[in-house]
């Protein structure tokens, strides 16, 4: 399988899919495992269009940079990306979006506190649920750097008692949901 990987605004991968879990917690293994970083913007539709030809999915990995300011990262991606999977016919999405959009109290006040943030994940998720992909949106609890893979899923809602998450087994999560062709439209939260 390969795949176009978004981890900043400016730069995407593309890449086999077993180098995902290192680079979601060292983007320097481009250099090692000798990838090929594309300068572009994620937010570019015809860059976008170019650089995911032949691939079998595209995985978004966005984040803000500042989640305290507004943004449009996550929603402009959106767009740009769907309208150019849609041209390059590559059907399978997996996005990262955030575990506050669940109900509950704590998720509340999380919300209320990166409203910003919140509202341009929300809007991206929008987006590709409109699209006619074969899309799944991962809803991770705060993201760690720890050296872990395993994960526990659940379709519609967050796992009970998740509150932390290792960017590894983010990355384990969406390899399986892709190798595994499962959680097809599908949101689900994703915990320790």
């Amino acid at each position: 399988m390969t795949a176009t990987v978004f981890l900043s605004e400016t730069f995407f991968f593309r890449l086999r899919a077993l180098y995902v879990c290192e680079l979601a917690v060292d983007k320097n293994y481009l250099v090692t495992a000798g990838l090929t970083a594309i300068q572009g913007s994620a937010m570019d539709e015809n860059q976008l269009f170019k650089a995911m030809q032949s691939d079998d999915a595209v995985l978004s990995a966005l984040g803000p940079r500042e989640v305290f300011k507004p943004s449009s990262l996550l929603y402009d991606s959106a767009l740009a990306t769907t309208r150019a999977m849609k041209r390059s016919g590559v059907e399978r999405l997996a996005v990262l979006s955030a575990a506050a959009h669940f109900p509950g109290i704590p998720n509340r006040i999380v919300s209320f506190i990166l409203r910003n943030h919140m509202r341009d994940s929300l809007r991206m998720e929008e987006i590709v649920q409109a699209s006619d992909l074969d899309w799944t949106i991962a809803r991770p609890p705060r993201l760690t750097e720890d050296d872990y893979t395993t994960y526990r899923s659940r379709e519609g809602a967050a796992p009970k008692m998740g509150f932390t998450l290792a960017r590894k087994a983010v990355a384990a999560f969406i390899l399986d949901a892709i190798d595994q062709q499962k959680h097809f439209r599908k949101i689900v939260g994703i915990a320790k």
